[in-house]
């Protein structure tokens, strides 16, 4: 039996590895439980490098900034993605973000939003060759938030969050469990529009602290694992071209904060290990991931990675969105292309983004779908309907 666990763990730590981008040849690289909290979970961010902290607001705005819903034009909305993750590794792996929000007046808003991570079915062997059935991983994350205007071009928000990690599911005659967590964001945003010569322009900026919460444990708290906090700060410029085109620009910058691995010695032999992280709590692990790099500050420097995308609309419409995200070789190396395209109409709006690798990649060929409904305009549109 300790053979099936021993199986099982490998394979799930080479999709979590994976999923998460580390480099086999990145022992340095800074990694943590769940994962695919970290994943951009739709299609408008997805397309455009993964940026998403400062961009127009939108439906799915929840992971990037839900500061952002007190500044959007409808008053509320809803949309699901789905994205089949790591198929060229796993057949059955996917993503699912369930997102919607509604504006209490004109300056709150309340969110909130389900994201699940299937890990696909796994089979189990005894150590005899027996079959001994499959389990099937999961993981996911809840969470509300609330959003509120500090001022004309200041707004600011919270979200609190519930996360569970099953990856253990199905497998028989084991201690581990389900481990569980609980964290909240705290995000800011400035929104200016400006006029001049005729034409309209938008420019923002965004702090996103995401995840700030417990550790998780999967053997009962002998093992706490910390959970992806993450930093998240960029902006954003739109310009309007004409009357029926404009252009956004955006850039993201993501830290991890999550202590780096560090250099221990075993048998003799120098090794990156997070062993001396496991007596850390939550905040002091934050802080210390500022400065904590066993190469120093370049080092700490190469732990951020950048974002940056670009976003064409015509007659508010449809949208060509394109992007690129860079991370250093040695902290997991992905580096990859987006594209992607939107369509928009009065009450839905359909999005869906793609992934070009670099080099071979595991995430080359990944589609994101995105498909959202603007309950606002639908409650107009029936109203509109009931009058005649």
């Amino acid at each position: 039996m300790n053979r099936i666990i021993f199986t099982f763990t490998l394979l799930l730590v080479f999709f979590i590895n994976s999923s998460y981008g580390q480099s086999t040849t990145g022992a340095s690289v800074v990694s943590s439980a769940i994962p695919f909290a970290s994943i951009a979970p739709d299609s408008r961010g997805g397309g455009m490098g993964d940026v998403g902290v400062a961009t127009s607001p939108d439906i799915s705005a929840q992971f990037w900034n839900p500061a952002k819903y007190v500044f959007n034009e409808s008053k509320s909305g809803i949309a699901l993605s789905y994205t089949p993750w790591l198929r060229n590794l796993v057949p059955d792996m996917n993503l699912a973000y369930l997102v919607g929000y509604h504006q209490l007046d004109d300056i709150q808003a309340l969110s909130g939003s389900l994201r699940y991570f299937d890990l696909g079915s796994m089979q189990l062997f005894s150590e005899g060759g027996q079959d001994m059935g499959s389990s099937h991983p999961n993981e996911f994350c809840l969470d509300i938030g609330y959003s509120r205007k500090l001022s004309d071009t200041w707004s600011g928000s919270v979200v609190l969050r519930f996360l569970l990690s099953d990856i253990y599911n199905g497998v028989p005659n084991t201690d581990l469990t389900a481990g569980t967590s609980y964290a909240a964001d705290v995000a800011f945003l400035y929104n200016k529009k400006i006029f001049k010569n005729r034409k309209n322009s938008n420019i923002a900026a965004g702090i996103n602290i995401s995840n700030i919460g417990s550790k998780i444990s999967y053997n009962g708290g002998g093992i706490n694992d910390f959970i992806p906090t993450n930093l998240r700060l960029g902006g954003a410029y739109t310009y309007e071209l004409d009357k029926y085109n404009k252009l956004s620009v955006a850039l993201d910058f993501n830290k991890l904060l999550v202590p780096s691995p560090q250099i221990d010695t075993i048998a003799g032999v120098p090794i990156f290990s997070n062993l001396g992280n496991q007596q850390l709590g939550p905040i002091e692990g934050i802080f210390k991931s500022f400065y904590d790099a066993p190469g120093g500050f370049m080092e700490e420097l190469s732990e951020v990675t950048i974002s940056v995308g670009a976003e064409y609309w015509y007659s508010n419409q449809f949208a060509v969105r394109m992007g690129y995200f860079f991370e250093p070789e040695e902290k997991g190396d992905r580096k990859f292309l987006t594209f992607g395209a939107g369509l928009k109409m009065n009450v839905f709006s359909l999005d869906f983004s793609y992934i070009v690798a670099k080099k071979a990649s595991p995430l080359e060929g990944t589609l994101r779908f995105t498909l959202g409904f603007d309950l606002d305009d639908f409650n107009k549109q029936d109203n509109r309907r009931k009058r005649r």
